[in-house]
């Protein structure tokens, strides 16, 4: 295992709970919290915003601007934690480019729960009539990365414990 700090994306598609469960975790972590959302452009947001999903190469200053700021953590010797879809084992390689070690919590949820989620959320770009694009382009983490899956109907407090368990050494739990 790495002696580096700890860096983990949360992962997964829209509704999942990434923010939520990201938050707590860098808590957790002591851990800096990257929101991955926030590094959209503005021309993304307008996309998704009206109905259109991004295609791979929208995505790609989106994912380095994610990549650079946990390789800056990293570098000041702080953990770090970011929320990002990450959907694609591409872009999660585009990631771990930056971070080579990063590990991956993937937050699992089916597509009737996540469009329940979405359709019930205020203030936020991204519509419910996207949530099949995300189920469409998501290819699960495999055996070659270093990832858990947690089902995102678990409790935030319970998907949290299971990622100290799997992803935090020892000492790095406050």
């Amino acid at each position: 295992m790495s002696t580096e700090p700890v860096a983990i994306v949360v992962m997964g598609v829209t509704g999942c709970g990434k923010t939520l469960i990201a938050k707590r975790l860098a808590r957790a972590l002591n851990a800096s919290f990257i929101e991955g959302d926030r590094l959209h452009s503005s021309a993304n947001i307008e996309t998704m915003r009206s109905g259109i999903p991004l295609r791979d190469e929208d995505r790609a200053a989106w994912l380095d601007a994610i990549g650079q700021l946990m390789k800056a953590e990293r570098g000041q010797g702080r953990a770090v934690v970011a929320a990002c879809s990450a959907l694609k084992h591409n872009y999660r390689d585009r990631l771990r480019s930056f971070v080579p070690d990063l590990s991956f919590l993937f937050l699992d949820l089916d597509q009737s729960a996540a469009e329940r989620r979405v359709a019930a959320r205020r203030n936020h770009f991204m519509p419910a009539s996207l949530v099949a694009s995300q189920f469409e382009a998501l290819e699960r983490p495999d055996s070659s990365e270093r990832a858990i899956a947690v089902s995102a109907t678990t409790s935030p407090r319970g998907i949290v414990a299971k990622a100290l368990a799997y992803f935090a050494p020892p000492n790095a739990i406050k």
